[in-house]
């Protein structure tokens, strides 16, 4: 069982795609396991990032990700 990750902005450049599947497990499993394989750009990164999971705002890095969830990972945005 698997959840749909779509990086957007920055973290789409440190990723390399914009999106791609993962195990299902919780919000911290998925920050580690991103941090493993991206490296450094996405570890640069990953503490500025706002995430959420089915539309909704994240915060609990506890959290379950149910399976056939969609996680955005959304970098700070500048702009306006």
């Amino acid at each position: 069982m698997t959840i749909t990750v779509r990086f957007f902005a920055a973290a789409s450049a440190a990723a390399g795609t914009e999106e791609a599947q993962y195990p299902a497990s919780t919000l911290q499993e998925f920050i580690d396991t991103a941090l493993d394989k991206y490296g450094e750009p996405m570890a640069k990164l990953m503490p500025s990032c706002s995430f959420l999971l089915n539309g909704v705002a994240m915060n609990d890095r506890a959290a379950d990700l149910p399976a056939g969830s969609t996680l955005d990972v959304l970098p700070p945005f500048a702009g306006g």
